[in-house]
């Protein structure tokens, strides 16, 4: 059984920053891509930004330049920088990974405020 654990939420005034943490724990043989995602009040479900096994990352146009997604292979975790936020990045970040021979697990979400 594989656990995403998700950390680094919290609230933070336009133009801040923050950094999202998201650990994966339990038989692990290996990670495929792994990635972000956010859910604000009564929108769709969108992806922010994924990274490959041998990091090559995509972005979502509207967090490009200010967001950066990282890995580290070792520690079974990736991150999500966010710098310059806006009030229309709050929302619930949800962790992803894609584990071989598994699937896609996901993160229990937490939740990143912004005021303006």
């Amino acid at each position: 059984q594989v656990q995403l654990v998700e950390s680094g939420g919290g609230w933070v005034q336009a133009g801040g920053s923050l950094r999202l943490s998201c650990a994966a724990s339990g038989t692990i043989v290996s990670i495929n891509a792994m990635g972000w995602y956010r859910q604000a009040p009564e929108k769709q479900r969108e992806v922010v930004a994924s990274i490959g096994r041998g990091g090559t990352t995509t972005y979502a146009d509207s967090v490009k330049g200010r967001f950066t997604i990282s890995r580290d292979n070792a520690k079974n975790t990736v991150y999500l920088q966010m710098n310059s936020l806006k009030p229309d990045d709050t929302a619930v970040y949800y962790c992803v990974m894609n584990f071989w021979g598994v699937g896609d697990y996901w993160g229990q979400g937490t939740q990143v405020s912004v005021s303006s």
